[in-house]
């Protein structure tokens, strides 16, 4: 990767905050001209720095307030059992982020629903029928105290 200067960072932190700024206002934030802007937003583009603009919704107001963490141990951790988990999870609607871990679980699933019933019918119908999980872990989210999708640059 190459190494990003200052005007890069900052255009990442202008877009970061909201990405639906156009380039004019984006270049009259860093006192630069539009053309410049445009071709360092399209080389941060093309370089992969930016991978997609997105809006990010309320889930109150789209009825998926209840916020469930699973925490998923699988039985056997070889590189087959591994992969076809990660693809039979990659297709459920429901869960939102899922990370491979280090540590006591191997797995970390976030997933929003309308209500418990909803949670206990996706484990009921859906995340049950995965193969190889040993152990499942849920966690329901009281309140949210902080979230973001900055990162520190």
């Amino acid at each position: 990767m190459d190494k990003l200067d200052e005007i890069d960072l900052k255009i990442l932190r202008i877009l970061q905050k909201n990405s639906k700024q156009t380039t004019k206002e984006v270049a009259k934030a860093l006192n630069l001209t539009s053309s410049p802007v445009y071709e360092r937003i399209k080389q941060l583009e093309n370089k992969g720095y930016i991978k997609k603009y997105v809006a990010i919704l309320n889930k109150d107001y789209l009825n998926k307030s209840i916020t469930a963490i699973c925490m998923v141990s699988l039985r056997y951790h070889n590189e087959g059992f591994i992969d076809k988990f990660e693809q039979q999870v990659k297709n459920l609607k429901e869960v939102q982020e899922c990370y491979h871990m280090a540590g006591k679980v191997d797995f970390f699933l976030k997933i929003n629903l309308e209500s418990l019933s909803d949670y206990h019918e996706f484990v009921r119908l859906k995340l049950s029928k995965i193969e190889n999980i040993g152990i499942l872990e849920s966690y329901f989210v009281l309140k949210e105290i902080s979230s973001t999708t900055e990162y520190d640059i």
